[in-house]
């Protein structure tokens, strides 16, 4: 019995068959109807996306759903109006720290409390 590791054969007899494989692919490549059906076939697989794409989008609008273009265009939208809002809360806290009565830390102030309970004739306090 010899002393061959089977795992060395068989990464020999792979690297042997990629070889192989790949001249073919190369020789096949340099051939002008290589050329032209795989033109064709990206032509057909183009169509037929295009094609698959419009009837997702008629099933979307039959459904009442948005299309991915809609949801892509409402995110957009949605981080210009997000923006804006930003832009309002900065010059709000301008103008709060300005002149307006500051709030605690743990939340706004509240009103101070000047009225007193009523005292009966005595002067006590009820």
């Amino acid at each position: 019995m010899a002393d061959t590791d089977p795992l060395a054969l068989w990464q020999k007899m792979i690297g042997e068959m990629e070889k192989n494989f790949n001249a073919l692919a190369n020789q096949a490549m340099t051939q002008p109807e290589f050329s032209k059906f795989m033109n064709q076939a990206s032509g057909l697989a183009a169509g037929s996306q295009k094609q698959l794409g419009d009837l997702i989008e008629k099933y979307l609008l039959v459904m009442n759903l948005p299309s991915r273009a809609q949801v892509i265009g409402m995110a957009e939208r949605l981080v210009t109006i997000e923006g804006q809002l930003n832009s309002v809360i900065e010059l709000l806290l301008q103008i709060k720290g300005s002149g307006a009565p500051q709030t605690s830390p743990s939340g706004p102030t509240r009103p101070l409390r000047t009225r007193r309970p009523p005292t009966s004739p005595s002067g006590e306090r009820t």
